[in-house]
């Protein structure tokens, strides 16, 4: 599902958030990746979703090699994916329900079968008395709990989440990751980016450690 070999990402300035990463991820994992803050965790997951590219080595996603990847691939890609990462944000001009919707709408599911997946997937994160509130109006732990059942709703081959729980309460992370569980007995990998030592040892499958942008099992 996801292989790294020997993978760079050098920024600006010379700095090397990633050095010489290689880790692979089977379909149907569940892996978390664990470390400090700075250590290399977001970029990693920003190199597997294609939104950076790496300086050196090879990222691949579903068989497929991201950096040489068109930009329409990359969108074609991020389709099987689901991403709930730290810089997303809702769209501020349409309700919570509008938001969940757009990606089934992007896919072409009929708007009454996306309704339904999009209320269903608002109810899982508890957020479905809010489907007619707009962003603005949102705590911050509601917004992450929105960005989750966007990237759910579509059913992804490969859910992707960095810090998922950050802005959430001890009682909506267990519900949170419980529905990131339920996803993945029916075969969706997931990677999930995380300090919640407590939620890893519960429902990791596998753990990669982050420190200086190096990876260890």
């Amino acid at each position: 599902m996801v292989r790294l070999t020997d993978v760079r990402k050098r920024h600006a300035g010379g700095v090397e958030s990633v050095r010489g990463a290689s880790f692979a991820i089977e379909s149907g994992e569940m892996v978390f990746l664990t470390g400090p803050s700075g250590a290399g965790k977001t970029t990693l997951l920003r190199l597997i979703a294609g939104i950076e590219r790496p300086t050196s080595g090879r990222v691949e996603v579903c068989g497929q090699d991201v950096a040489r990847l068109s930009r329409v691939g990359i969108a074609y890609l991020r389709r099987r994916l689901g991403l709930v990462l730290q810089d997303q944000h809702l769209l501020a001009n349409r309700t919570v329900l509008d938001n969940i919707l757009l990606p089934l709408t992007i896919a072409g599911f009929a708007r009454r079968e996306a309704a339904g997946r999009a209320r269903a997937a608002l109810d899982k994160v508890g957020l479905l008395e809010r489907e007619k509130a707009f962003p603005g109006v949102l705590s911050a732990g509601e917004l992450q709990r929105a960005c989750i059942a966007r990237a759910v709703v579509a059913r992804p081959n490969l859910l992707v989440a960095d810090e998922p729980t950050a802005n959430v309460d001890p009682d909506y992370a267990t519900q949170i990751f419980e529905l990131f569980r339920d996803f993945n007995r029916v075969g969706v990998t997931v990677l999930v980016a995380s300090h919640d030592l407590r939620m890893v040892d519960r429902f990791a499958s596998r753990v990669l450690r982050v420190r200086a942008g190096e990876v260890s099992p």
